[in-house]
């Protein structure tokens, strides 16, 4: 799939059963771009070392990759406390300087209140703090990263995009449009390809499967994928990448079969 398409083929850095560099190794000749999915916590840390992070800048130079990195998901830049969302931004600036050296498409965003928070459950009062938090967030974010604000693309997650659509425009961000999540939790897709398409960097893609979402493409509706491919076709003067955003090399294997139909 690599260079076969308008718009940069990519997948996650979790697709064989192993860290980061072997994913990078194995996907390499296959993909134009590897979302990094990143974490870090007191429990837990999978961020490459600098070796690491010199050997994966290597093999982008010599396999023409670009990477999508995806900041941590407890990255909480909607939460009520200003010290949480402080934190949140501290742990972004460490993953942009992490990750400086390597040749990247986009940084993903999510905006989000707090663990296993439901947005969709606010009250007035509670969803004006999230959105004045997320855009105190966002302030300090572009004030202690040294990159566009173009190239952080807030994704859509479990609730309407309209709710944080004016802190994406004010700060210039750009979008990651996930068509995995609109369809798994029933937003139209076709409005918000009409929406936000233009600003979208990258799209999410991934099938829903006995009511779970990131599964193979093969398990997306045909009829969003086919509207997706020709929303791209009318608007391929715009460089974005799309993203297999799966976690195994069966679900690669088969989002690749599914593909295969929009080759020429």
């Amino acid at each position: 799939m690599k260079k076969r398409f308008p718009f940069r083929f990519g997948t996650t850095s979790y697709i064989i059963p192993a860290d980061i560099v072997p994913n990078v190794e194995y996907l390499k000749d296959k993909v134009d771009d590897i979302e990094l999915v990143l974490f870090e916590s007191d429990e837990f840390s999978n961020l490459p070392s600098r070796e690491d992070m010199q050997r994966l800048a290597a093999l982008a130079g010599e396999h023409d990759l670009t990477y999508s990195v995806h900041m941590p998901l407890d990255v909480y830049l909607g939460h009520p406390d200003r010290i949480e969302r402080e934190r949140s931004v501290g742990k972004c600036r460490r993953i942009a300087e992490l990750t400086e050296i390597l040749p990247k498409s986009a940084y993903v965003l999510h905006f989000e209140a707090g663990e296993r928070v439901d947005i969709n459950e606010f009250s007035g009062e509670e969803m004006l703090r999230f959105t004045e938090g997320v855009h105190d967030s966002s302030a300090m974010l572009l004030e202690q990263l040294s990159v566009p604000a173009s190239s952080i693309c807030v994704e859509n997650l479990n609730y309407p995009y309209d709710l944080i659509w004016p802190v994406v425009e004010e700060h210039g961000f750009s979008v990651t449009l996930d068509v995995g999540h609109l369809e798994f939790y029933g937003f139209p897709t076709a409005r918000y390809l009409e929406r936000y398409l233009s600003r979208a960097k990258v799209l999410h893609m991934h099938g829903t499967r006995e009511g779970k979402d990131h599964n193979s493409l093969s398990y997306m509706n045909p009829a969003a994928l086919d509207m997706v491919m020709q929303a791209l076709e009318l608007d391929s003067g715009n460089e974005r990448v799309f993203t297999l955003e799966i976690f195994s090399e069966e679900d690669f294997n088969t989002s690749c079969m599914t593909m295969n139909r929009f080759l020429a």
